[in-house]
C-alpha cells in the first residue's frame, strides 16, 4: 500500500520528466479546499489531487468543484486500489495518473491526459498571486498602480484589462520566480510604499 508521503517526491520527478519546465507548489489553499500540488507550466497552471491507497472519496466532490474554479487543467493521482473506479468520480476533462509499487520503485502511468478545463475562471485563478506579483504585472502592462485600492479591486482590473492569454503567461512567469525566502520582505516593502503614498 502506498501512502501520500511515498508518492510525492517520485511524482515531482515524473512531472518534471514528462512536462519539462515546471514549478511545483505544495498545499495551496483554493476556496474551501487545499490543492495537494499546483504545477506551474509556461502558459498555464495545473492542479493535482493525490488519492493514495489509504484515502477515500469523501471530500472529492467538493475538491473537484474548487480545483475547477482555479486551474487550467486538473489531474488526480490514484493508488492501484482506486484506479478502476476513479473515472466515476472526476469529470471527463480531468487527467488520471495511476501509481503503484513496481520493480522496487514507485511507478506512474498516465491513464488519461487532462484537457483544458472548461470551468476555470480567471477571477478565481488570479487569487493564486500575491499582491507584489500583481503589482509587477501591472507595471509590465503599463497599468495604473491603484494605490490604496484593495487586492480585490486590483484583481478585477487585471482580469478586465489584460487579455487572458497574456495574463496566463505573466502569471506563470511570476510563479516561476516566486521566492518564499524573500516574500515577507517584498510584502513589507510594498505595504510601506502604500502607506507613504497615503500621507
Amino acid at each position: 500500500m502506498l501512502y501520500d508521503k511515498d508518492i510525492r517526491e517520485p511524482l515531482f520527478d515524473y512531472l518534471e520528466a514528462k512536462y519539462g519546465k515546471v514549478r511545483i507548489i505544495e498545499e495551496k489553499q483554493m476556496g474551501s479546499s487545499r490543492a495537494d500540488i499546483v504545477m506551474i507550466l509556461p502558459d498555464e497552471i495545473a492542479g493535482i489531487e493525490i488519492k493514495s491507497d489509504a484515502d477515500t472519496y469523501a471530500r472529492l466532490k467538493r475538491q473537484v468543484k474548487d480545483y475547477d474554479r482555479f486551474f487550467d487543467r486538473n489531474y488526480v493521482v490514484v493508488g492501484s486500489t482506486h484506479a478502476m473506479h476513479i473515472e466515476e468520480h472526476v469529470p471527463e476533462y480531468w487527467g488520471i495518473i495511476s501509481v503503484e509499487w513496481l520493480d522496487e520503485r514507485v511507478d506512474f502511468y498516465m491513464i488519461r491526459e487532462a484537457v483544458r478545463n472548461p470551468k476555470v475562471e480567471m477571477k478565481w485563478k488570479i487569487r493564486i498571486l500575491w499582491r507584489p506579483e500583481m503589482a509587477h504585472i501591472q507595471e509590465i502592462c503599463g497599468m495604473a498602480k491603484y494605490a490604496g485600492k484593495s487586492k480585490e479591486f486590483v484583481r478585477e482590473k487585471l482580469v478586465e484589462r489584460v487579455p487572458g492569454e497574456i495574463l496566463n503567461r505573466l502569471m506563470s512567469e511570476e510563479l516561476f520566480e516566486r521566492d518564499y525566502t524573500e516574500i515577507e520582505g517584498r510584502i513589507r516593502e510594498f505595504q510601506g510604499r502604500r502607506r507613504r503614498r497615503k500621507r
